[in-house]
């Protein structure tokens, strides 16, 4: 690991880190308590990712998040609490009570879109939010997370295609946690790195190990900043490991031991502590602080959350669809005179031949056209042409072929019989 970072950030990350783990350690208890009423789906072991890849962003960028990236959440300033409520289903919840998962965002404060189930759905939706604030003159970058299974579906595709095309300041995390539910990512995918997928979109790429949260940040902060100065879009491939299964009603039976202990030994958070130790960065008194810090916060957040009422009945057919303004007020906010982008001065002279396109030489050095559908060559140059084998007389014409009738050809073969 390289010692880039304050020691501050470096603790903010080990911080982060130890908050995401507690977070989710906290809703186990409050699920097999009966008390949380959707899906819960565990980080284990990938909280570096969420956790590096967010800090590299800035305050004014956007993110939208999977169901893997509470670190993320935590780290551009979502309070447990919030966390809590969202999956107790709770009134004061910021869906108010209105789902039971990570189903939520914030559009007006910490610009985060709400995470969409049908995966790989976000790339297309965050390559518009990054279009959308180079419009405005925002200067900002979006970010989202995919796995490796979700790679592979279509709209994956389509959106990274989408953003490499627009150039769009856009970076997307790949999270190659070696399953896909119970599907080995060697069974679904013919590639040893996942990252080479960018390739066929002309955009850059970074493998890094998933499991070293500073490895994972500096990477991050790179592809950040050639995003933000009109690189175009950067896909990062982190490689880790998901030692739970794919949520809380899954043992994940189908996971060979070694392959869990292989993994366990590499845990994200162990080995950077270690590496804090050895760089005379931690040690046990602020450690000890961190946790106090940390057990203090989920305390009363968890007490703040349980004491939370459930919605009302009446709610239910509130907020359903957004009817505008009474549902809340989002409006461009523009960093850039509007003139720049309106006419006259956003106006694009029209071109009609492209250079390269319907024009050529042909191997004789002249003038070749090019023919599109059923249109017919301007003259046929055999027939002009004089035969140097014949003395340089005109070519003898071709005589046309005779038409034969249908069912002709099929008499005369019965004559020869």
């Amino acid at each position: 690991m390289k010692k880039e970072l304050t020691r501050q950030q470096h603790l903010d990350l080990y911080y982060y880190m130890r908050l995401n783990r507690a977070v989710e350690d906290m809703m186990v208890k409050l699920f097999r308590q009966n008390k949380i009423v959707g899906g819960l789906y565990s980080s284990l072991g990938q909280e570096a990712i969420s956790v590096g890849t967010a800090y590299a962003l800035e305050k004014k960028d956007w993110l939208a998040p999977m169901i893997r990236n509470i670190g993320a959440l935590l780290v551009k300033g979502v309070p447990p609490r919030d966390i809590f409520m969202q999956h107790m289903a709770k009134y004061d919840s910021p869906t108010k009570g209105k789902d039971g998962t990570s189903h939520f965002g914030d559009l007006d404060n910490l610009h985060i879109v709400s995470p969409i189930s049908m995966l790989g759905d976000l790339i297309p939706v965050m390559t518009g939010v990054a279009m959308a604030g180079r419009y405005l003159g925002q200067k900002i970058v979006a970010m989202t997370w995919i796995g490796d299974g979700g790679s592979s579906t279509g709209v994956f595709h389509e959106g990274l295609n989408f953003a490499a095309a627009q150039k769009a300041p856009f970076v997307l995390i790949l999270e190659n946690n070696l399953w896909a539910y119970s599907t080995p990512v060697r069974k679904q995918v013919p590639l040893e790195n996942l990252a080479d997928r960018a390739k066929a979109y002309g955009i850059q790429s970074y493998i890094v190990d998933g499991n070293d949260v500073v490895a994972v940040y500096s990477t991050a902060k790179e592809a950040v900043e050639r995003a933000r100065a009109g690189e175009g879009p950067v896909l990062i491939e982190a490689k880790t490991f998901r030692r739970m299964g794919h949520a809380q009603h899954d043992p994940a039976e189908y996971v060979p031991k070694e392959m869990r202990a292989y993994w366990e030994a590499r845990d994200p958070i162990s080995r950077y502590e270690k590496f804090l130790s050895s760089e005379k960065l931690l040690d046990a008194k602020v450690k000890k602080e961190l946790e106090e810090k940390i057990n203090a916060l989920l305390a009363a957040d968890r007490e703040f959350a349980e004491n939370s009422p459930m919605p009302p009945p009446e709610l239910a057919e509130t907020g359903v669809y957004c009817t505008g303004d009474d549902c809340h007020k989002i409006r461009a906010k523009w960093e850039r005179p509007v003139a720049e982008v309106t006419p006259p001065r956003s106006s694009v002279k029209a071109v009609w031949t492209l250079p390269g396109f319907g024009s050529g030489k042909g191997s004789g050095g002249a003038n070749a056209p090019i023919h599109f559908g059923d249109t017919q060559p301007a003259a046929r140059e055999a027939g002009n042409k004089t035969n140097s084998a014949n003395g340089g007389k005109p070519a003898a014409k071709t005589a046309p072929k005779k038409t034969v009738k249908p069912g002709a050809a099929g008499a005369s073969r019965k004559a020869r019989r």
